[in-house]
């Protein structure tokens, strides 16, 4: 089969490898798209390798359809249209999948739009409801509200009852999020994001739940404002990896400032995950209530070109590459 390698000058190379042995608990999945996240950036870069036991090459998020099973499964068939988390080994044409890292694919979506689902969604669930505890009437932070993350974590915690703020890097931009149906977007290249949250603490809506991906040192300015027991998750450190933080809220209010990733959890507990959105968050996307958000759709042949997308920052929504 081929997969995506990545070369000495860390070019993108579509080349010939071994094909996938499934293990008894396993299915063989052909892959018909894969959604790009700013790990696989990272790992082309040798910084965020593949888990041990994973595929090296890049890849957390697929779907496709299952053309074999092994002899321990029988939850899934040979033909079911799937998506799945992986560890690594989606920008490939086949991989091999644990039963209990599978859902089936949302009544009504395409393979690409399935295919952007399991590491977002999950990394937002995730952050959002189980870390964060977020809960309807709430208030939550979530910066950088062009990511393909924040496009999946925004309609998810409104379509959960939440009120939603995000922040972003011009007006343009905040036009055209407008979709996503944050209650409040700020342009952080010209308001402060820590004199607005203050705002919002003294009007009454202070922030519950923040799942941060900038970090930085606006989050050290905007840990004051945040809710009594309020939960500020830092899920990665785009803007910056120091800050200062002013212990005598941490303490008065109780806030908890949490670091998660998804990446390094147990199979058991990403499978809990799994199991929690295809029963809480599958009907909300079928029923239309979240919709994935889909920037663009590239071949695999055009990666290089998909990565540069990341890379530049343009992207509204997810990127995706389709595997003929």
């Amino acid at each position: 089969m081929k997969a995506m390698l990545v070369d000495e000058n860390k070019n993108l190379v579509w080349s010939d490898v071994e094909n996938p042995k499934i293990k008894p608990d396993e299915v063989l999945v052909k892959i018909k798209a894969a959604a790009l996240n700013r790990a696989d950036l990272l790992q082309r870069q040798g910084k965020y390798p593949s888990p041990e036991g994973c595929p090296a090459w890049m890849g957390l998020e697929i779907a496709g359809e299952i053309v074999e099973v092994g002899n321990e499964v029988t939850s899934w068939k040979i033909g079911d249209k799937v998506c799945a988390l992986l560890g690594g080994g989606g920008y490939a044409q086949y991989v091999a999948v644990k039963y209990d890292m599978l859902m089936p694919v949302p009544k009504g979506l395409s393979m690409e739009e399935a295919s952007a689902l399991p590491e977002a969604y999950a990394t937002s669930y995730l952050n959002l409801f189980i870390e964060g505890n977020l809960e309807a009437g709430q208030t939550a932070f979530i910066p950088a509200g062009a990511s393909g993350l924040a496009s999946v974590a925004i309609p998810m915690a409104k379509a959960f009852g939440a009120r939603v703020i995000t922040s972003v890097l011009s007006d343009d931009i905040a036009e055209k999020i407008k979709p996503l149906g944050a209650d409040v977007v700020i342009n952080s290249a010209k308001e402060d994001v820590a004199q607005i949250l203050e705002k919002e603490e003294i009007n009454g809506t202070p922030v519950n739940v923040s799942m941060d991906c900038l970090s930085g040192e606006t989050l050290g300015k905007s840990l004051p404002y945040m809710a009594r027991g309020g939960y500020w998750i830092v899920i990665s450190t785009l803007a910056g990896v120091q800050t200062n933080i002013q212990l005598r809220p941490l303490l008065t209010k109780g806030l908890h400032l949490v670091g998660s990733m998804l990446r390094n959890r147990t199979p058991e507990f990403k499978a809990y995950i799994i199991k929690e959105l295809v029963e809480k968050v599958w009907p909300k996307i079928e029923s239309g209530e979240i919709k994935p958000s889909i920037y663009k759709v590239l071949p695999m042949e055009k990666a290089e070109e998909a990565h540069a997308i990341l890379e530049r920052g343009e992207n509204i929504g997810k990127v995706v590459l389709s595997i003929e």
